[in-house]
């Protein structure tokens, strides 16, 4: 895996708040979910360097549903568990299946990020145990779908947009409710729970001239989730 080219990013320092200077622009997309515009976009360098510490340790699959759909979206997980599917089923397993390891320890940047971001739509003391990430190119979607194989469902879900631009979609507690559609850009993130915790959402397939010069063609997703009670 290779970047394109480098970006501005703050420097790490040793105070507990990392994203302090810059409050980014909050969005309400529904009761409880906010859309924080640019919120990772001064970190976004190393983010996409810890993606590719994660990938070179858990490689980026295509995994299958049980029902037999191969996912258009490539998939690696890092942290105490890390989301898998197959023809038994959707869970949260402790070790890697095709290498039988645990999942490569969370980056300390990932997790400082999704702390910062849940405390910035209201949800303080976020402690995620896992991070899925997804690796989008041309043509790869992601169905609405329910987070909901985790424990712990007072827990936020933090989601995280690197490179190209993507569609996201954003419904109800019904599959059949009408899904807003909200455009994700390089940096933005994506942060829902109470009343909106199980709301069904997914992305649109990525478009054919959709790019970053950071990525080129390629979006990434980190998904934070605290499955254990």
């Amino acid at each position: 895996m290779s970047f394109h080219s480098s970006t501005r990013h703050r420097p790490m320092h040793s105070t507990p708040d990392l994203f302090d200077s810059a409050p980014a622009a909050r969005e309400a997309i529904a009761d409880g979910a906010w859309l924080l515009r640019g919120f990772a976009l001064d970190q976004a360098k190393l983010l996409l360097d810890a993606i590719q510490q994660v990938a070179a340790q858990a490689a980026f699959r295509h995994q299958v549903t049980p029902g037999g759909h191969t996912m258009s979206a490539a998939m690696s997980s890092c942290g105490q568990l890390g989301w898998v599917t197959d023809r038994f089923g959707y869970r949260y397993s402790e070790q890697d299946p095709l290498t039988q390891q645990c999942w490569p320890a969370m980056p300390p940047i990932l997790r400082q990020i999704a702390v910062e971001a849940a405390a910035a739509a209201g949800y303080e003391g976020f402690e995620p145990d896992a991070c899925l990430i997804n690796r989008y190119e041309t043509g790869a979607k992601m169905g609405l779908h329910q987070d909901k194989d985790e424990d712990d469902m007072d827990a936020p879900i933090v989601s995280i947009s690197l490179g190209a631009p993507i569609r996201f979609l954003f419904g109800g507690l019904a599959r059949t409710d009408k899904a807003a559609d909200w455009k994700l850009e390089h940096g933005d993130v994506v942060v829902w729970g109470g009343p909106s915790r199980l709301f069904f959402h997914g992305v649109a397939p990525l478009g054919k001239r959709a790019e970053h010069p950071l990525t080129g063609p390629v979006r990434y997703n980190l998904t934070f989730r605290k499955v254990r009670v």
